[in-house]
């Protein structure tokens, strides 16, 4: 198993977000791709200076996301384990737990999702948007689960489809994964717990509501994708 991983820091306070989650994921020895969407060069040569991080440049969500599944799979992994780079607490508390779970050839995706007491502490906005995330891929998936926490691992097999996905299509990219997984036969199965929004990320704002109304039809259009792609022989 490797990870792969995005960056980009757009300020001093998000530098030191990054810099600290990264460096606590560096610390677990495990291979990481990550590719940075133009961060400061304190960043990046942070970055750089772990042995376990392959570090690369591209600009864009998904093109950043895509670069770097791209070179973690040139490692001959057979699953990837996609996250957000801000996530310190899982990264410290969780995230070798969820390397713990049994996983096998049919496996698809492991998505490590919220309780409801986890799901309670985040924005009331971005719960009503990401409850409609969730309720989409259930109607296409067919499991009542969470989707939208962040940190997934994924069979190496559903890579070839990425190729479907333009450099628009955002955070779409993510339930796009999920259903082609459903669609092949793979299980879409979950890692439960009480992971919390931290305290720095709970702002309830015009400018965060739009950007999760960006969030909510990106997701949605990734997953309708998804249902239409051809599937390869």
């Amino acid at each position: 198993m490797c990870i792969a991983t995005i960056s980009w820091a757009r300020n001093e306070e998000e530098e030191k977000t990054l810099s600290e989650s990264l460096t606590g994921l560096a610390g677990l020895g495990i291979p990481v791709y990550i590719t940075d969407g133009g961060s400061s060069e304190r960043l990046r040569k942070c970055l750089n200076s772990f042995p376990n991080f392959t570090v690369q440049q591209a600009k864009g969500l998904w093109p950043q996301a895509k670069n770097s599944i791209r070179a973690a799979q040139q490692s001959g992994a057979h699953f990837i384990l996609y996250t957000e780079p801000d996530k310190f607490e899982f990264f410290s508390n969780h995230l070798s737990n969820l390397f713990r779970q049994p996983v096998d050839d049919k496996t698809g995706v492991l998505l490590a999702s919220r309780s409801s007491q986890g799901f309670s502490t985040f924005p009331s906005f971005q719960q009503m948007t990401e409850t409609t995330i969730n309720n989409c891929c259930k109607e296409v998936i067919g499991k009542d689960i969470d989707y939208c926490y962040g940190p997934f691992l994924f069979n190496v097999k559903l890579i070839p489809y990425l190729d479907a996905l333009d450099d628009n299509c955002g955070w779409g990219w993510r339930p796009f994964v999920f259903a082609m997984a459903h669609r092949l036969g793979l299980r879409v199965e979950t890692f439960q717990g009480d992971f919390y929004c931290p305290a720095d990320q709970r702002q309830d704002n015009e400018r965060e509501r739009i950007y999760r109304m960006k969030q909510l039809t990106q997701n949605i259009n990734g997953l309708v994708q998804a249902t239409i792609v051809d599937l390869l022989k």
